[in-house]
């Protein structure tokens, strides 16, 4: 339970950086909301990385194999919160309601493969 909570804290980081990115791109530079939504999953990976390696999970192994691993996993998150939100905006739901009811789904999915797969202990 101990690393759910670090890994839903390091989430709440990578996520504001996820939202401020996909505010700043559908807002400001009026992109679609879907590919604003990829993007913002794309910088908001790289904070949760680095965070969830150290903190979270303390791997201590190689980092190269477990970055490609978890780029792999938040690949498939980051394409399913796409769907996800092309979906609901579709429905009818403001963008970011569609973006938050997607991230919970993606939370879930993405800390049980880094569990098992992407920080594995050896």
């Amino acid at each position: 339970m101990k690393r759910l909570a670090r890994y839903a804290a390091v989430g709440g980081a990578a996520t504001a950086a996820h939202y401020a990115l996909l505010a700043l791109a559908v807002e400001a530079w009026h992109w679609p909301a879907w590919l604003a939504s990829g993007a913002g999953a794309l910088l908001g990976a790289q904070v949760a990385f680095w965070a969830n390696r150290h903190y979270t999970f303390a791997h201590r192994g190689p980092w190269l194999p477990a970055w490609w691993r978890f780029h792999l996993t938040a690949g498939a998150g980051a394409l399913l919160g796409m769907g996800l939100v092309a979906a609901g905006v579709h429905a009818g739901l403001h963008y970011l309601l569609a973006q938050a009811g997607a991230t919970l789904i993606v939370m879930g999915a993405s800390f049980l493969a880094n569990r098992a797969w992407t920080f594995r202990r050896a």
